[in-house]
């Protein structure tokens, strides 16, 4: 009986033990200043929202967060050493949508993007847009069809580069609408826009957050948007899945910007960064700088985030098999 007792005693002990630890760890932290790895160069939408969270979470939490960029080969420098800190949340990684499309592209990656990470938040998200120079005669989604259709590889389309986002995007159309056009890729997205505009490339599939002045302008006409609903900045434009064929139901394809940290991260500190963030991106204040932008806010709790982060690798690895899509 006394052994009963003991052993009893030794284990409620441990797990008592261990929850002091836990929320120990989760009071005390950050202990240090956070690191946020961008693996982009200073100045563009990514950096741009690490900044903005960055000086949020520093308020709130009383701890710097400080924004170190690691540009270079994709967002693959930056990101395997993220792979590689220490999982105590004072190293994380902010990254976009390339970040489930790079596995797709390079077998050879020095990080596993699904393995040596877990998802913390959905920041934002913004659609692209299938958008046309005035000159393409074609004034809906189902006109755009036919002519690409009647016209084989003669509409040619722009994108941010080889493997990009919007050129996987045009890809995954293409595939789904039986039709063929004629591919440039350009370094960058805003190059692939202004050659929109000049008439250089008959359409793209760009983000609304890059598009929408000139579509705003009138220089470019919209059709609409690769998102499952509508965006709030363009809410007369249908969806893919609306206004496209029956097979284009599932059809999904956006820029989205979120925090990763490296896999062994404690669940208490996901969630007290999940808490922090949701509440900074849930103001108005907030919501009406992305709505102005052609972005909203991510809505996702921790597991829905983590089942899209999952479904959205699987669909970028389908679409760069059929298309034998490259990276630059």
């Amino acid at each position: 009986m006394y052994c009963e007792f003991t052993m009893r005693w030794q284990i409620f002990s441990c797990g008592i033990f261990a929850l002091t630890a836990a929320l120990g760890q989760a009071q005390s932290y950050p202990a240090k200043p956070v690191r946020f790895i961008v693996p982009y160069p200073p100045g563009g939408a990514t950096d741009i929202i690490a900044r903005s969270i960055s000086g949020k979470l520093g308020a709130a939490l009383g701890q710097q967060f400080v924004v170190d960029n690691r540009a270079g080969g994709g967002q693959k420098i930056g990101t395997a050493l993220a792979a590689k800190s220490p999982a105590d949340g004072h190293t994380m990684l902010l990254v976009s949508v390339t970040h489930s499309i790079n596995p797709a592209l390079d077998a050879k990656l020095p990080y596993d993007s699904v393995k040596d990470f877990v998802p913390v938040t959905l920041i934002a998200s913004s659609p692209n847009a299938v958008v046309l120079h005035p000159s393409v005669p074609a004034k809906s989604l189902h006109d755009l069809i036919a002519l690409a259709r009647s016209r084989p590889n003669q509409l040619i389309y722009g994108s941010g580069g080889n493997g990009s986002p919007p050129h996987l995007t045009a890809e995954l159309f293409k595939s789904l609408t039986g039709t063929r056009m004629t591919h440039v890729p350009f370094k960058g997205s805003a190059p692939s826009v202004i050659a929109l505009v000049g008439g250089q490339v008959d359409l793209s599939f760009s983000t609304v957050a890059i598009t929408l002045p000139q579509i705003q302008a009138g220089r470019v006409r919209a059709i609409a948007v690769t998102s499952p609903k509508r965006s709030a900045a363009l809410p007369n434009l249908p969806t893919l899945r609306e206004a496209g064929p029956a097979n284009m139901a599932d059809f999904e394809s956006q820029q989205w910007f979120a925090l990763f940290g490296p896999a062994a991260l404690p669940r208490e500190t996901i969630t007290r960064l999940n808490g922090e963030i949701m509440r900074w991106m849930e103001s108005a204040e907030v919501r009406t700088r992305l709505s102005a932008e052609g972005a909203e806010p991510g809505q996702l709790t921790l597991e829905q985030f983590a089942a899209f982060i999952r479904s959205d690798a699987t669909r970028w690895v389908k679409v760069v098999k059929a298309s034998g899509a490259t990276a630059d």
